[in-house]
């Protein structure tokens, strides 16, 4: 009995620390205020401002940044990662057990580093500045996340399904586009919603290899930027609550459609 308590008590106290900043500027974008008060009353001031600010040209510029550099990076991390992880997946087990541990050095290691890494190699070889540097940059440390994400997928999997494609004529590439990836799919697309979501957030990379004279911003070297220099307004408040309800929402409609698609597939399997 005591041990659930605490265990319990464990948990709640865990996502209190987690998630009570959030939820305060979410109140606090409806009271118009930086200094966490009550005293100009409720009102939606802090979004109008959104589109109404000095600073609107900017913010949409800095979000049209980072949604381009954000898709690209996601989409090409989630195709070199699922094909890598196919690839680690069918090597013998003392080669694929390096390769996993290689795989997992850029997530364990401190992003400052990946980030001066990156910088030193891109001016070594002369990359041009700009989304280029920064595409390849995301690339680079999303795709682990996505390898990882459907790895286990793979490792669960029945090898007869492809062999049996294979019996019945399908060749090697026309089984893996109608059998194995299917079932790989959702592992694939929480591998994608991974490589969308680090790249978005990410700061050390970007601030570090976007280049002075590019004048690329990204959501967070902007906010990294202004704050800097004027503080936290009550824009930045609105900002960070409609980010936040976006991901959350797109996160659980994605969570949603999985389980559902789960269920289905349990159906089909009992009525065969």
């Amino acid at each position: 009995m005591v041990k659930k308590f605490f265990a319990k008590a464990y948990l709640y106290l865990l996502l209190a620390l987690l998630y009570a900043p959030i939820v305060l500027i979410i109140v606090f974008s409806f009271f118009n205020t930086s200094i966490f008060s009550f005293d100009n009353g409720f009102s939606f001031e802090s979004y109008k401002s959104i589109f109404a600010s000095d600073k609107t040209p900017e913010l949409l510029a800095a979000l049209k940044n980072t949604l381009i550099i954000a898709v690209v990076s996601s989409v090409v991390s989630t195709l070199i990662g699922t094909f890598s992880a196919i690839g680690i997946y069918c090597l013998k087990p003392r080669a694929r057990k390096v390769v996993e541990n290689v795989n997992q050095l850029p997530i364990i290691n401190s992003e400052i580093v990946m980030a001066v890494s990156l910088m030193i190699f891109f001016v070594t070889f002369s990359f041009p500045a700009g989304y280029f540097r920064l595409i390849i940059g995301h690339i680079s440390f999303c795709t682990p996340y996505v390898i990882l994400s459907v790895l286990p997928k793979l490792q669960t999997m029945d090898n007869n399904v492809y062999e049996a494609a294979l019996d019945l004529g399908a060749n090697p590439f026309k089984a893996m586009v109608k059998v194995i990836l299917p079932i790989l799919a959702p592992s694939i697309m929480s591998g994608f919603m991974m490589a969308f979501t680090l790249s978005m957030d990410d700061f050390i990379i970007t601030q570090i290899n976007k280049g002075a004279a590019t004048g690329i911003n990204t959501l967070s070297t902007y906010i990294y930027a202004d704050a800097r220099v004027q503080g936290l307004s009550p824009f930045w408040f609105a900002i960070f609550s409609i980010i936040f309800i976006v991901v959350l929402t797109t996160i659980l409609v994605v969570n949603v459609v999985k389980v559902k698609k789960a269920k289905a597939d349990k159906k089909k399997e009992v009525k065969a």
